[in-house]
């Protein structure tokens, strides 16, 4: 392979922020809009002032709980920069930001603890094919040398991590950075431009050394460059700076720089970086798969309800061009006409006339439109570009509104909130009368509720939702049921005499009859089995009954007085005096875990399952993940409400589950007291 021209383009760009919780995404954010001249000054997330984290969620818990958009001017380009959150709870709500951007910058620092969160966010960006910048983080905090830094972070990526940057320290602290493409040293100034200097002698050797090793990663790709390496020939930097943009863009390396967000310490480079390195909406195009011929095509990557705008879609253009008015083909085949086109700073929003290819957007009242669908013009459906799937939920919770009035008005607040972010999921159980709210972790439900309460003013009461336990016997009987009831005129007869016994367990419910000579009308016999199906949802236990047959054998009956609701009443009579006498007992359902873990926790996790009543049922590598495993248990349903609290825990927040039901098992002694005391206050 020969040299390459790495190319300039000049549409606009969209590169998200993405990283470990707490590593500086938002202060990053901040720095960049002081750095550009968005914001006159950068401020702290501790002032809770930042344009990121600007939602009262966020300030209250100093931390990302949703993705922010801001689009700048840098250098004559224009470029959208998307603060995605670093906790994995809220960590879908990147995945369809991801889909439609250039690249990622991805912002870490020297800190062992957060290679678990930096290797999931990695592989999502590798499933994406998304181009990557590293950007290693509060540098002059650490006593790490970046090199070493490398060795720990290389496994968490699948590209080679390529250093272009190496710290200038003086006296032991780090002053500045040496970038290897230029050759020069910069001298970092808080909140201002470094000053450019020589490299001072007592670098020069180090700085000889790794750029050399940043060559030699250059021309794995390069045969041309690889040639000069080895004849000693210096390349021309207009060489090495095309390598650089084309290996970027290529995804066969991940570039490393260095810097302190919070000082805006290396921010201009990163900025200058994303400006000739990072490629546009056109080679996104190519790697999403959109024809040439699209025409205009959308991609939505968010939606906001607000409070007096109504509901807006930020998207991105990804070819075309649309104008208020525009009407867009939704999915199902509906249209949707563009109310309002604006431009983002976080919350700031700037009307613009039209949108352009290349462009992030919010666009005004698109009724239909949902997050991460593709949006085309006309009449036909555009093929959809991302087929992103929530993962399963982790944790839920029950809830309904402190006042009966605001039943109504909170099932459509958490429409409007499961449509912002596409990994809640909400349900309404017939069985106990409960809404269940169901999401990614604990915090993602409290932020959930928290909007709930403070965008609606709906006061919530929340508990645990209620396990669905079953009841069943373990003996057979024959009971007779008599209903007599006379109050003039016509009365009321029923008499039946049925067997009950337990089936296997899963088998459900069967009724047979075994009558013979018409002592119980045919007629009549569809009303017995109504009766017993109607007892079986409440049995002397208090829960629905499961895995019992039932056999109508003998019965008698009146000419005048007999009806289908005595011989119903009948039944009941009989199952109720005769599911006594079977030795009713508890059933609880079981579910099949797989708690996903790094392999060094392994031995953390399967101390945790038996400690919830959980079986083993072995371990292995997770497919396709280094360094992690897949633990396989039975754990009671019961025991899993608060279970990946405890898995996060001892994971450093990264673990997660899948749960799916596995079987019924007999549940006795005081924890069916319990459960069953817990059923009757609930009635009561």
């Amino acid at each position: 392979m020969g040299a390459r021209a790495g190319g300039r383009r000049t549409g606009p760009k969209c590169v998200a922020i993405v990283g470990p919780f707490s590593s500086g995404k938002t202060t990053l954010l901040e720095a960049i809009l002081a750095r550009v001249g968005a914001i006159p000054r950068q401020n702290t997330v501790a002032s809770g002032s930042t344009v990121g984290d600007s939602s009262p969620e966020a300030r209250a818990h100093a931390m990302s709980v949703e993705a922010t958009f801001a689009t700048v001017d840098f250098m004559g380009e224009s470029i959208t920069f998307v603060d995605c959150p670093g906790s994995v709870e809220f960590s879908f709500e990147a995945q369809p930001v991801l889909a439609a951007c250039d690249a990622a910058i991805v912002v870490t620092e020297a800190d062992e603890k957060k290679i678990p969160a930096l290797q999931v966010i990695m592989r999502s960006l590798d499933e994406l094919r998304l181009p990557r910048i590293l950007f290693l983080n509060k540098i002059d905090k650490t006593s790490a040398g970046v090199r070493d830094t490398l060795k720990m972070l290389q496994p968490v990526s699948d590209t080679p991590l390529l250093l272009r940057q190496i710290p200038l320290r003086r006296d032991a602290i780090v002053v500045g950075a040496i970038d290897l493409a230029l050759e020069r040293a910069y001298v970092w100034r808080e909140h201002a431009a470094s000053e450019v200097t020589e490299i001072p002698d007592d670098e020069k050797a180090r700085e000889i050394e790794a750029r050399f090793s940043m060559l030699e990663t250059l021309a794995d790709h390069d045969d041309h460059l690889m040639e000069q390496l080895l004849e000693e020939v210096a390349p021309p930097q207009d060489a090495v700076f095309d390598d650089l943009a084309a290996d970027l863009r290529e995804g066969n390396v991940t570039p490393v720089l260095i810097g302190a967000a919070e000082k805006g310490n290396g921010v201009l480079r990163l900025l200058k970086t994303i400006r000739h390195d990072v490629a546009d909406v056109e080679a996104t195009n190519k790697r999403l798969g959109v024809p040439e011929d699209a025409g205009t095509l959308v991609q939505v990557m968010k939606t906001v309800h607000t409070a007096h705008g109504g509901k807006l879609s930020i998207a991105r253009v990804l070819a075309g061009t649309v104008n208020d008015g525009f009407e867009l083909a939704l999915p199902d085949g509906a249209t949707a006409r563009v109310s309002g086109i604006y431009r983002l700073l976080g919350k700031e929003q700037t009307k613009v006339p039209s949108a352009m290819a290349g462009d992030v957007v919010a666009l005004g009242k698109l009724e239909g439109a949902r997050t991460g669908q593709t949006l085309g013009a006309g009449k036909q459906p555009a093929v959809q570009l991302f087929d992103g799937i929530p993962p399963q939920p982790v944790f839920a919770i029950a809830l309904r509104p402190k006042e009966r009035k605001d039943d109504v008005k909170m099932s459509a607040a958490i429409v409007r909130l499961a449509e912002e972010d596409p990994a809640l999921t909400f349900t309404h159980s017939q069985e106990t009368s409960e809404t269940v709210l169901a999401g990614h972790g604990e915090m993602h439900l409290r932020v959930t509720i928290e909007r709930l309460e403070g965008r609606n003013q709906i006061p919530i009461e929340q508990r645990a939702p209620a396990v669905p336990y079953r009841e069943t016997i373990r003996k057979a009987t024959q009971q007779r049921g008599r209903h007599k009831k006379q109050s003039g005129g016509h009365g009321q007869f029923g008499d039946v005499v049925i067997q009950i016994k337990p089936l296997p367990r899963g088998e459900g419910f069967q009724f047979t009859d075994t009558i013979t000579g018409g002592v119980v009308p045919k007629q009549y016999i569809p009303s017995v089995e109504a009766g017993v199906r109607d007892f079986l949802k409440e049995g002397p236990l208090g829960f629905p009954v499961v895995d019992v047959a039932v056999n109508l054998s003998e019965g008698s009956y009146h000419s005048v007085d007999s009806s289908d609701m005595a011989f119903q009443m009948a039944a009941k009579l009989a199952m109720k005096e005769g599911m006594t006498a079977c030795s009713p007992v508890l059933l609880e359902p079981v579910m099949k875990v797989q708690i996903f873990t790094p392999s060094d926790a392994t031995a953390k996790i399967t101390g945790i399952v038996p400690q919830r009543r959980g079986q083993i049922l072995g371990y292995d590598a997770r497919p396709g993940w280094k360094g992690w495993d897949v633990v396989e248990a039975t754990i009671p349903q019961s025991e899993i409400g608060d279970l990946i609290i405890e898995l996060r825990s001892a994971t450093a927040g990264v673990a997660s589950f899948e749960a799916n039901f596995d079987h019924m098992a007999e549940l006795t002694g005081r924890l069916a007291d319990d459960a069953m005391s817990h059923a009757r206050g609930k009635a009561a």
